[in-house]
């Protein structure tokens, strides 16, 4: 892979969704967000980095949990998330915030000087994702934590998505991909130390972690309809395959999801999907 190369795409992708970003009739970051907060339980006035922050969706509710004593620095690489989570917090009146343009794969930060790292949907998806939690333990001060997200993965299952869309996503469009997110390459990069949790519990003490805690658990994702779910997904992390379908197959396949996501409401009613995630925890063991 191409860090550099990859690393400039992602930018640019989020700098360019950063006004819609989770917020076009889609709720699944958020709650996430709230839950691995839940599940980190940020102490009153401990000191926290949110690696790829996004909108804040996990920074401001832990930013609340720590209080005035406390302080939060979310770090994001797309300089137009940050500016929108710096209003997002600004809209909140969350005043213990720190917001900076930073890759979270290598952040210039002192030594020993947070008690929590948070990640949700971020530290997973670097270039070397195992290589940056070492680094993130040297960031943690004695006793500190780390807190993260990840899909759950299954072999045979479409990337990132609900196991749902297998049917819904003919596997074979994964060819208009660019090489580094064919199944084979994302199989070394992510499933090969992610979809067992033995494998990712080892990952993490070789790391300098210890009391790893694994849990699977499934968020409700709500979208106002089938037509809202396509469009947010062009921001996500199905926004890579939109970008290279050929018109006639991405057309295709919008109707296709369109029907099979409206045939879930009930009524007028949401599209409600269960996707499993999976959180991680984790104490530093200096």
């Amino acid at each position: 892979m191409d860090t550099a190369a990859y690393k400039m795409k992602v930018t640019d992708a989020f700098n360019r969704a950063a006004a819609t970003y989770d917020r076009m009739g889609v709720e699944f970051f958020t709650p996430m967000g709230r839950r691995l907060v839940e599940r980190a339980a940020p102490r009153p006035g401990e000191r926290l980095l949110d690696i790829g922050c996004g909108l804040g969706a996990t920074l401001l509710p832990a930013a609340q949990m720590i209080g005035p004593a406390g302080h939060a620095l979310g770090i994001d690489i797309a300089p137009a998330m940050v500016e929108e989570a710096r209003r997002e917090a600004a809209r909140q009146s969350v005043g213990n915030v720190e917001l900076r343009v930073m890759d979270g794969e290598n952040p210039a930060l002192p030594l020993r000087s947070f008690d929590l790292v948070l990640g949700s949907y971020s530290v997973i998806f670097l270039p070397d994702a195992r290589a940056a939690l070492a680094r993130y333990a040297g960031l943690l001060a004695e006793g500190g934590r780390i807190g993260f997200t990840s899909p759950v993965f299954s072999r045979g299952t479409f990337p990132f998505l609900p196991p749902m869309f297998t049917e819904l996503i003919p596997l074979d469009l994964l060819r208009y991909l660019p090489e580094s997110w064919h199944p084979e390459q994302l199989h070394r990069q992510l499933h090969s130390w992610l979809e067992d949790p033995a494998d990712l519990t080892a990952a993490l003490e070789r790391a300098g972690f210890t009391d790893v805690k694994t849990t699977d658990e499934p968020v409700r994702m709500t979208a106002i309809s089938g037509a809202t779910w396509v469009d947010w997904s062009h921001t996500q992390g199905m926004r890579l395959l939109w970008q290279h379908l050929p018109e006639a197959e991405a057309s295709a396949l919008r109707t296709r999801l369109v029907t099979a996501l409206d045939a879930l409401r009930d009524g007028d009613g949401p599209v409600r999907i269960d996707v499993p995630v999976r959180y991680v925890t984790a104490t530093v063991a200096h």
